[in-house]
């Protein structure tokens, strides 16, 4: 891979008309119920991911576009609730209509190679709005596509495939799960290895709601970091109670009473809170930040994730973190491949996501973008670099070694 420009690229792309991909077989007509956890308020917006492929010579025969677009029919008879639309029902609470409409899809060819784009690749990455075009009325939460995707042809044989997807009826990792199914049927499958669960009411509240947990969040190394520096450079009031908040996946989680199936593909994970006085995490050695997280990992319980769809209405102003480098992106494969990057294209406001990225130099590393005022990001660039450069407490098991390869 080529080192990054040091001038902006300047490409072309042609967009052919947006269309719908209908489910390849009849699908059930029905009303959807979503959890409690798809229904909050802070779900209601939609989330970017790209994956770039390379060429593959074997594939030399096959257009990529007309493969996957063939398979993503098949792969919805499966998961046919993305096919439908959501509406709103008495509260505001919103159900699945099941209708069969389709997902938006947007064939497009771009006058670049991927070797040219280099590690623009990476997340943020610059040319987003012509790879994962936003076709003007798909964009709302209410009877818009729950899905667009747009697959952009390369010169040298590889391909972009960037999607767009509404958070409130799925998760990332029910994203990847749709995709995996997708690539399945790409390869010759007729039924997906994992089958789809719905099953979204086992993660909804307590009725009458009960506050018995007080809500907090464990992390790593990587997340106290990141929190510690973007207060600072937000330059809140040092009475300022601030909020991290990290998703954590419930599917698979043993020790807990919950069964949470691993095809669920729903929003299931939780997001516990960590509570600081702003004065208190910038003033502090990283080791307070740090020990904050690691306190909160053990209570993680049933009661937790039943009471956590009321979080939106207890707490507010959260920063929050996704790591997606265990999602699965990076291991899609349509049959040209795996991608040389997947993940997310960027980090919107308030949502930073961790993914793997492997350098020009063939280093594997984790990219963490991050969305600041400019006068704030020049802030948060400053205190990162005393971070990784600093001294740190050997209490606390913290090498500043380990931290600046991580970052």
């Amino acid at each position: 891979m080529s080192m990054p420009p040091s001038y902006p690229l300047v490409f072309s792309v042609r967009h052919c008309e947006p269309e719908l991909i209908v489910p390849a077989a009849p699908t059930p007509y029905e009303l959807k119920q979503l959890s409690d956890i798809d229904d909050q308020e802070g779900l209601r917006f939609h989330l970017p991911f790209i994956m770039f492929y390379s060429n593959n010579p074997l594939m030399v025969q096959k257009d990529p576009v007309k493969v996957i677009k063939a398979a993503l029919a098949k792969a919805i008879v499966y998961y046919y609730p993305f096919a439908g639309r959501l509406r709103e029902e008495h509260n505001r609470k919103l159900v699945v209509d099941c209708t069969g409409d389709g997902i938006l899809f947007v064939e497009a060819d771009a006058g670049i190679t991927l070797e040219q784009l280099g590690d623009t690749i990476q997340p943020p990455c610059p040319y987003i709005d012509e790879l994962l075009r936003d076709v003007p009325g798909s964009n709302g939460i209410l009877g818009c596509p729950l899905l667009l995707i747009q697959m952009t042809r390369l010169t040298c044989g590889g391909y972009i495939f960037a999607v767009r997807l509404n958070h409130t009826i799925s998760d990332s990792l029910g994203l990847v799960q749709f995709l995996n199914t997708a690539a399945e049927m790409a390869s010759g499958s007729r039924v997906p290895l994992k089958q789809p669960v719905w099953q979204r009411q086992i993660l909804n509240a307590r009725d009458p709601p009960r506050i018995t947990c007080i809500h907090h969040e464990y992390e790593v190394i990587l997340t106290a970091c990141l929190w510690k520096c973007r207060t600072i450079a937000l330059e809140f009031d040092p009475n300022d109670v601030v909020r991290l908040s990290c998703m954590i996946n419930l599917r698979g989680k043993q020790r807990m009473k919950l069964r949470v199936p691993n095809g669920c593909y729903g929003n299931a994970f939780a997001f516990p809170t960590v509570l600081s006085k702003a004065e208190l995490l910038c003033k502090n050695p990283l080791g307070y930040a740090l020990e904050l997280v690691k306190k909160t990992k053990a209570e993680m319980s049933e009661e937790y994730i039943r009471t956590s769809s009321l979080y939106n209405n207890i707490t507010a102003g959260n920063f929050l973190v996704a790591d997606t480098t265990q999602v699965g992106f990076s291991g899609i494969d349509f049959g040209w491949g795996k991608p040389v990057y997947g993940g997310p294209s960027g980090a919107i406001p308030f949502v930073s996501f961790y993914a793997r990225f492997k350098n020009n130099k063939g280093e594997d590393g984790v990219v963490v973008p991050i969305w600041l005022p400019l006068p704030a990001m020049e802030r948060f660039q400053i205190e990162l670099l005393k971070i990784t450069q600093e001294p740190v407490d050997q209490s606390y098991g913290i090498m500043p070694t380990k931290i600046t390869s991580m970052l």
